[in-house]
């Protein structure tokens, strides 16, 4: 009896944080660079009052002199895809995350970047149990492709999005996780993403969660293969995906897109190059 009351102690004292994004991108596809928007809701579960917060700049590892750079080209044991690739980065080639513009609840906050964190002092301290609502403007540089995420990996893929947008760092029973992005594995706050993607009418894409407009977007999605657009016209894609710590999305103009419904499951949707691919495979 003591054993199972000390069990439901531990669980009564369990919390996460909780976050919900609201975005929306447009991109340049000619120069690998993007406007970017977001409303970020953020619930503190924790018992604590919290006085400032953190966001992660991942791009900004992938620039000359980086942490990630110098560690890549002194550690003993490399990575054989890295090791002196970021030194070699072109201005073109780098990646970066420009803040622009930040508040919280319309207040206008200040902020100082160190590297891949962004540190900023509440206009409003979060109480426990409270939520609170930061907006954040930015640009960014999509990196060549490195590790993970960049444009033109090794398959041929124009654009690997992942850990691409100013994320918001964990909070837990330790404190806050703002950890430089040194090539380590990530930890983030889970919740909801509702995206918003502006991109060239010819690439096709597929991303984390649910595509809202499939009968905007064609290439097969919703059973609808063409929409056609204006000349200069930019094509519309917009995710949701709940329960989720990150939100990641993958465009080529060459894609390929197919479904399939899984008997008794989901509707499963592949992407693939035609040229790099065994098309009968597909």
């Amino acid at each position: 009896t003591l054993f199972a009351g000390l069990g439901i102690s531990v669980q009564a004292q369990y919390w996460q944080q909780s976050v919900d994004y609201t975005m929306d991108i447009t991109m340049n596809v000619e120069n690998h660079q993007y406007d970017g928007y977001q409303k970020v809701q953020y619930t503190n579960n924790s018992p604590d009052t919290l006085q400032k917060a953190y966001f992660h700049l991942y791009f900004n590892a992938f620039q000359p002199g980086s942490m990630m750079d110098v560690r890549s080209r002194t550690i003993k044991d490399p990575d054989r895809r890295v090791t002196d690739r970021i030194y070699g980065l072109g201005s073109d080639e780098v990646g970066f995350q420009e803040i622009r513009e930040l508040t919280q609840n319309g207040m206008p906050l200040g902020w100082e970047v160190n590297g891949t964190v962004l540190k900023c002092t509440l206009a409003e301290p979060l109480l426990p149990g409270e939520s609170t609502t930061f907006e954040m403007r930015w640009n960014a540089q999509v990196p060549k492709q490195i590790r993970r995420s960049g444009w033109n990996n090794k398959e041929g893929v124009e654009f690997t999005m992942t850990q691409w947008y100013p994320k918001l760092a964990e909070y837990d029973e330790d404190g806050w996780h703002p950890d430089q992005y040194v090539g380590r594995e990530f930890y983030g706050v889970w919740g909801t993403f509702d995206v918003t993607v502006h991109i060239d009418k010819s690439y096709v894409l597929g991303g984390t969660g649910y595509l809202q407009n499939p009968e905007d977007v064609g290439f097969g999605y919703g059973g609808v293969k063409k929409v056609r657009l204006g000349r200069n016209e930019l094509r519309t894609w917009h995710f949701k995906a709940d329960r989720v710590h990150d939100f990641a999305f993958a465009a080529d103009p060459d894609y390929k897109h197919v479904q399939l419904q899984i008997e008794n499951g989901p509707l499963v949707h592949l992407l693939y190059d035609p040229k790099t691919a065994n098309e009968a495979n597909w």
